[in-house]
């Protein structure tokens, strides 16, 4: 069974992500890959520096995650020129790493994806479990987490797929305003009714 992973920003996933990691799922990580794909050297990066110039790279040939997003934000035309790049190397690692875990014999990969609805990534999974928050929650801990302003923390939570569609989308929602120990017993109750075991 695939598993898709996925919530909004400061809705507690990555703690979810933890909790099947210590259980011994295998975690295929959409972040992760995003910045492995770019690493020096990669011809991503290489094509990320003639498309957007080579000011978008520091000294030692790493990406200039803040020079990179000042210029694609905002600008809708710069944005998709990037993500044109960008999701194909991911989705082709994210596919491998999957097909690597299947391999190993693991019946169960979560695939951590944080815009799983907002890429249209569904046909990647078979279940989608979303870790939900109430606005409120999300505001408090994003501000708390980030040291936002709660101008800035709103601009960022907008600019993310409203956590009710996501909701509405799932197979099955963790929710995540309570205490930790309230979030696992969700998710262990998720994971006996579908079944899916690490092994």
């Amino acid at each position: 069974m695939i598993i898709g992973l996925t919530g909004s920003i400061a809705s507690g996933k990555s703690t979810v992500a933890n909790m099947l990691r210590e259980k011994g799922y295998p975690i295929v990580d959409a972040d992760v890959i995003a910045r492995e794909v770019v690493e020096p050297g990669s011809p991503l990066l290489d094509q990320i520096a003639q498309a957007f110039g080579k000011h978008v790279l520091h000294q030692d040939g790493t990406l200039n995650r803040e020079q990179l997003g000042a210029i694609v934000f905002g600008d809708e035309e710069k944005r998709k020129q990037l993500n044109e790049l960008m999701h194909p190397a991911i989705r082709g690692r994210m596919v491998s790493q999957k097909e690597d875990y299947l391999k190993q014999g693991f019946q169960t990969v979560i695939m951590d994806i944080p815009l799983l609805f907002e890429s249209k990534l569904y046909d990647y999974v078979e279940k989608i479990l979303v870790v939900s928050v109430t606005k409120e929650q999300q505001k408090q801990r994003l501000m708390a987490r980030n040291g936002l302003t709660e101008a800035e923390a709103d601009a960022r939570i907008a600019s993310q797929l409203d956590m009710r569609s996501k909701e509405q989308g799932a197979d099955k929602v963790i929710y995540n305003n309570g205490t930790v120990e309230e979030s696992r017993i969700q998710l262990e109750k998720i994971l006996d009714d579908w079944q899916a075991m690490p092994r």
